[in-house]
């Protein structure tokens, strides 16, 4: 695999692993300087970040006047983040209105339900026009948006589907994925599936978003199952 592919492939993998990023945008109150607020985040389809802001925070008004937003994310867990990977997603951010994604961001998210209906927040996606990675020291790349953005090779509807059939069906199974990982487990709220795309999916455990990754890349929602399966039965 050349390099470019594999800092590309890296730095997805640490994209999706994390799910809160520094969004900096430029400040209206004092021209010229960088803004940067902590924000949570969850992936569309092409895995682009998608936020919900408010109307009156002071990152949305920036962004109402110069939509060109950079999202920096971290491995949160390293010792020494210096020597760790990190990400700087760069591009536009743009209004969203999609019911289906305000959907899957409120699985991830569920506290934040109805904010844009109550509270005046609305979603923006964030259109990608080039990622810098640090995959280390002397790890640098620029990773462009065909290299970087994978689509996800099932619906809306299909993701929702199998989510609620794991959920549902299947919580021993999840238990099971949480002890393969490490993976905190709160006994008296099990952990549940929020999320599925090409790479990997997504739980809640302990209050906790947590991201495990397919062994390969699937194509469709058989090879998701076929990959859930075979990590069900996996030993501890």
């Amino acid at each position: 695999m050349a390099k470019t592919e594999q800092a590309a492939k890296q730095a997805r993998a640490l994209f999706y692993s994390q799910s809160y990023g520094v969004l900096s945008t430029h400040s209206t109150d004092l021209a010229g300087y960088p803004f940067g607020s902590i924000t949570p985040y969850c992936l569309d389809s092409l895995g682009q970040p998608v936020i919900l802001i408010s109307s009156i925070a002071q990152h949305t008004r920036n962004i109402s006047s110069d939509n060109k937003v950079s999202l920096l994310c971290h491995d949160t867990l390293a010792t020494d983040p210096q020597a760790s990977a990190r990400a700087t997603y760069i591009g536009d951010a743009v209004l969203l209105n999609d019911e289906e994604m305000a959907e899957r961001y409120y699985r991830y998210f569920p506290e934040s339900r109805d904010f844009h209906r109550t509270h005046d927040f609305s979603f923006y996606t964030i259109t990608l026009k080039r990622l810098r990675y640090i995959g280390g020291f002397g790890q640098i790349h620029w990773v462009e948006p065909d290299n970087f953005l994978s689509e996800t090779p099932f619906s809306h509807a299909d993701e929702n589907g199998m989510i609620e059939h794991m959920n549902h069906d299947h919580l021993e199974a999840i238990q099971h994925y949480c002890e393969l990982f490490n993976i905190e487990i709160d006994a008296d709220n099990p952990a549940t599936l929020i999320g599925i795309d090409a790479n990997g999916f997504h739980l809640i455990s302990a209050n906790k978003i947590n991201r495990i990754e397919f062994e390969q890349a699937v194509t469709n929602a058989m090879e998701v199952r076929t990959a859930l399966v075979e990590l069900a039965r996996k030993p501890k």
